[in-house]
């Protein structure tokens, strides 16, 4: 996510149709989430995501369930946004979800490769402070 800036601002790229990471267009759709706030745990079993955060930054993390995947049962967890611009594909079937970690709201892009099916969602939720996945949310001082 390259970031070309001059004396009248910036223009950064979040995602083209010829990238690698490009597997399809369904939408585009953008997400806030506040200081301090969890949004997870959620999978599809048929969408792929690809998430930017383009304004503040969030803790994204993804747990990956899958019975027959040879990560399975590994966590992955980034620090992505303005100070460190990163775009991450989720794919189906990995639980995922954010918290912003800056002191203001932070907006995240995310260009799936289906559109939302308001009839029949491609969509399960976990609550993120549950325990049913191997995950603290808490900020950690090392």
């Amino acid at each position: 996510m390259r970031v070309m800036a001059d004396e009248r601002g910036r223009l950064q790229e979040i995602l083209r149709c010829d990238d690698e990471l490009f597997a399809g267009f369904g939408q585009v759709y953008v997400t806030t989430v506040y200081p301090g706030v969890v949004k997870a745990w959620h999978l599809h079993r048929k969408q792929t995501d690809t998430i930017a955060c383009v304004c503040g930054m969030v803790k994204l993390v993804a747990y990956d369930g899958r019975p027959s995947s040879p990560t399975k049962g590994e966590l992955l967890e980034l620090f992505i946004g303005e100070h460190n611009p990163m775009l991450v594909q989720i794919p189906a079937g990995v639980m995922h979800g954010f918290k912003c970690v800056g002191e203001h709201e932070a907006m995240v892009i995310n260009v799936p490769d289906r559109p939302y099916d308001k009839e029949h969602p491609d969509e399960e939720r976990i609550d993120p402070h549950s325990g049913k996945i191997p995950y603290d949310w808490a900020r950690k001082d090392r």
